[in-house]
């Protein structure tokens, strides 16, 4: 009786085998993965949006940079001004020194002898108690000259102390303002990257100014309104006056400014002083609903108030966007209002 033998399999057959088992599982991947068709237009929209988040972390670090640069720069005049006093301080106290040290020098050259002996040993008592009461006034006079030199050293500590405190805060100032510097061009050089690897058509969009609305070119109507003063006019002129000037972070005129730079320009151009940052400025004036916003309103953005613009009318504001961009009109609802001042 023959019986068949069951084939075993052989190496080619195994090969051939995994071979197919790959092929399978390789297509079955294929077909339940199959990847969505990429959108070029929204990829360049979350890029952009990127941009727009790294500019306001810049411009936040630029309002940091100018606080503590302002501060810096008050903080030096003060320790100027006390350096001054301590010296003068200084050249008083050695002046008093000086007397103080010459009375008591005379005294010991007089050989200090005691007032009764003194009696008895005249041949004129009465002469003598004359002078002697002249004495008295003079020892006096020393005291009082003593005092005067004891105040003036207090005085001479005190300023000492305070300019001391000055130069420690200005050293701290200047640390922070270095600080704020390097945050700011970190982000601007990340946001100029991310900026240029965009297609050409896409950062063209990406400048373009009021994204929100399209609305480009030329000066928009005030739409009937009409400045509050005459120096919220001047300020419109002035900021009207600026534009095409380039954004330059820390800069405050005239030729290229950052946003709280031009507005404090402004105003300066119009004679009136208002404070240096964007947080600052929040707090210069009355706050009025973004409904009854007139020309040369301050408009205030953003939660942490890190942009500001001024309002010229017709739905528009003048300010200096960012890095890379000039000063220009912009619809006011660029991005979120948080404050409307009226200086």
């Amino acid at each position: 009786m023959h019986h068949r033998r069951t084939s075993q399999p052989g190496p080619l057959t195994r090969a051939r085998a995994v071979a197919l088992s790959a092929v399978l599982a390789t297509a079955a991947a294929t077909l339940s993965a199959a990847p969505a068709t990429a959108d070029p237009a929204a990829e360049h929209r979350a890029a952009a949006a990127r941009v727009d988040a790294l500019y306001a972390q810049a411009e936040r670090a630029t309002e940091k940079y100018n606080d503590a640069e302002e501060r810096t720069g008050k903080l030096r005049a003060r320790a100027a001004t006390l350096q001054d006093r301590t010296a003068r301080a200084q050249e008083r106290v050695n002046r008093l020194r000086g007397k103080v040290g010459a009375l008591a020098a005379a005294d010991y050259r007089a050989g200090g002898i005691d007032p009764t002996l003194r009696l008895l040993l005249s041949e004129r008592p009465g002469a003598y108690l004359e002078k002697a009461a002249t004495l008295d006034r003079l020892h006096r006079s020393r005291a009082g000259e003593l005092r005067t030199l004891l105040a003036a050293r207090r005085v001479l500590d005190q300023h000492r102390s305070e300019a001391a405190h000055t130069l420690a805060e200005l050293a701290a100032g200047r640390e922070a303002v270095a600080r704020h510097k390097q945050e700011v061009q970190r982000k601007l050089a990340a946001a100029r990257r991310m900026l240029q690897a965009l297609p050409a058509d896409a950062r063209t969009a990406y400048q373009r100014p009021s994204r929100d609305d399209g609305r480009v070119g030329a000066a928009p109507g005030t739409g009937g309104a009409v400045a509050p003063s005459g120096r919220a006019a001047a300020a419109v002129r002035a900021a009207v006056g600026a534009l095409g000037a380039p954004y330059v972070w820390g800069s405050t005129g005239p030729s290229s400014f950052d946003c709280s730079g031009l507005t404090q320009w402004a105003y300066g151009r119009a004679g009136v002083s208002i404070p240096r940052t964007s947080q600052a400025q929040r707090g210069a004036g009355r706050r009025v609903p973004l409904s009854q916003a007139r020309p040369g309103d301050l408009i205030i953005y953003r939660s942490d108030a890190s942009h500001v613009a001024l309002y010229v009318g017709g739905g528009q504001v003048v300010h200096a966007p960012h890095p890379g961009a000039q000063v220009r009109y912009e619809a006011v609802g660029m991005m979120p209002v948080s404050a409307v001042v009226r200086p």
